[in-house]
């Protein structure tokens, strides 16, 4: 595998405990969206269950807070609220082969050095953290998956308040940096706004002046789109011409706008429904093999328990998923590590430089 992916070191199956690891046992669900009360719920981390005869099968495209369902030889990580009554469920709360489940937390660690002191300063990564290393490999990374992965974006309005920022995001998309986008109604509804008014929350995104009634501009926007149907009929009857959803259309670029209960409209593209918000944004975090969450604290830690640590290609190999969590303070990052996101690589700067940034060094 490319030297840029690190690769992965599954477990010695021929281990004592392992090697005596008894067959998974499963149970059948008692009705649809109830799980048996022994369930295994499952993390971001890869999971294997012991099929008998020494052959372990690994969980594909995992998620936290899931079942495992087991039918054959086929494994698939569902949510319980889609189980289906009779599905052979998993069962057992173990994760060291006890009940013939096994959770590998190692298969992407670096070797560990012997020269390491216990005590040392600085092991946390806090605003006083240099991201010098993170920024060279995340532009390392995302050239990589340009061509051989799925960059999936997670967006706050943030982003569409500034016109260098939007134009950079804009650039990145253009340029195969992107193949999803999720946000909700905000973004796209202030990106629009931008490309109609030149305004963020009526404020100039360059001069950052507030135009007269510019406090309209966003229900504006919001109405003249839904009078004419569609976002995407909206851009060619406004002739808008730039912007982030303006590009994800120009490129075909999939977006999900999951909805909230403070949106306002909404856009007629959001999803009202949180259940179908969800699945709609899951089928995306499935083919994830890196993400960059920015500037939205709802929509990261969303995203981040649906995201696998790893990703099975095609041919079979096993590779991390990476995440990136970019946002001006330790709150969200720690969040979406406390929710159990433990491999997010956090980047502590604003939004709008961070963006900047990457686009100005991948562009060359």
């Amino acid at each position: 595998m490319d030297a840029i992916i690190p690769d992965y070191t599954p477990p010695d199956f021929s281990g004592p405990l392992l090697c005596a690891a008894p067959v998974v046992q499963t149970e059948a669900a008692p009705k649809d969206g109830v799980v048996p009360k022994n369930y295994h719920g499952t993390s971001n981390y890869p999971e294997y269950v012991h099929l008998g005869g020494g052959e372990w099968l690994l969980a594909p495209q995992s998620r936290m807070d899931s079942v495992l369902v087991l039918k054959g030889q086929q494994l698939e990580v569902v949510e319980a609220r889609r189980v289906s009554q009779g599905d052979p469920v998993v069962i057992g709360r173990t994760e060291n082969g006890e009940e013939g489940i096994y959770v590998h937390t190692a298969g992407f660690e670096p070797p560990t050095s012997a020269e390491i002191d216990k005590f040392a300063f600085r092991t946390r990564g806090t605003r006083e953290t240099p991201f010098s290393r993170s920024y060279d490999e995340l532009y390392k990374v995302l050239r990589h998956d340009r061509e051989h992965g799925h960059i999936a974006w997670v967006l706050g309005p943030a982003v569409a308040f500034d016109k260098d920022s939007r134009d950079a995001m804009q650039g990145l998309i253009e340029n195969g940096y992107c193949h999803s986008l999720l946000a909700g109604n905000a973004l796209a509804t202030h990106d629009l706004e931008a490309a109609y008014f030149r305004t963020g929350l009526g404020q100039d995104i360059y001069t950052q002046h507030l135009k007269p009634m510019g406090h309209y501009n966003h229900l504006d926007i919001i109405n003249e789109i839904r009078l004419a149907g569609s976002i995407r009929q909206a851009i060619d009857k406004l002739q808008l011409n730039d912007g982030i959803i303006y590009a994800c259309e120009k490129c075909q670029i999939p977006y999900v706008l999951a909805g909230s209960i403070r949106d306002d409209g909404p856009l007629p593209e959001v999803i009202a429904d949180v259940y179908a918000a969800q699945d709609a944004m899951r089928a995306h975090a499935r083919k994830a093999t890196t993400v960059i969450a920015m500037a939205t604290q709802l929509h990261s830690i969303a995203f981040g328990n649906m995201v696998p640590s790893y990703h099975v290609q095609a041919d079979g190999t096993v590779r991390p998923v990476f995440f990136y969590i970019v946002d001006m303070t330790e709150f969200s990052a720690d969040k979406l590590a406390n929710r159990g996101s433990a491999q997010a690589v956090a980047i502590l700067t604003n939004a709008q430089d961070f963006i900047v940034n990457l686009w100005n060094n991948l562009r060359s």
